[in-house]
């Protein structure tokens, strides 16, 4: 028997559908980001919504567009993704961070909770399946 729910529903939580997901981008290399907002584009279901190259920045936009999902580079000149995950954590917005690095990063403390960051990724191991499961294991079907 297939899930049944009401329209507007998750069959498969039973919670509001959320249509799109809103993404932000933040990262100083320029390279990174165009290729964020490239797999972005080619994950149906999601939606690049801004694009920060500092910590600050993010913040102001975080609070601004109040996204679904932020993919946050780790290392990054003045706040680093790390405090800018703590930062992000403290405001009003239940946004899912995920921390991206080009390498694994042992600065990063055992739990990612503790910092506010739901996972850690590669950059290189960033795609539209990785994407979608992030949102799947932590996001789901939740709606702002």
């Amino acid at each position: 028997m297939e899930p049944t729910s009401a329209p507007g529903q998750d069959a498969l939580t039973d919670r509001p559908a959320l249509a799109t997901v809103t993404v932000l981008a933040v990262d100083d290399q320029p390279i990174f980001l165009s290729t964020a907002r490239q797999l972005i584009v080619d994950t149906p279901g999601f939606e690049q919504v801004g694009e920060a190259t500092s910590g600050l920045e993010a913040l102001e936009m975080v609070a601004a567009l109040r996204p679904d999902l932020v993919l946050l580079d780790v290392r990054m000149p003045g706040m680093d993704g790390i405090e800018t995950a703590r930062r992000i954590a403290a405001l009003d917005v239940p946004a899912i961070v995920v921390l991206v690095s080009l390498e694994e990063t042992p600065e990063l403390p055992a739990s990612l909770a503790t910092v506010g960051a739901a996972a850690h990724m590669r950059k290189q191991d960033l795609s539209t399946r990785a994407l979608q499961e992030i949102w799947s294991a932590h996001g789901g079907s939740r709606v702002n």
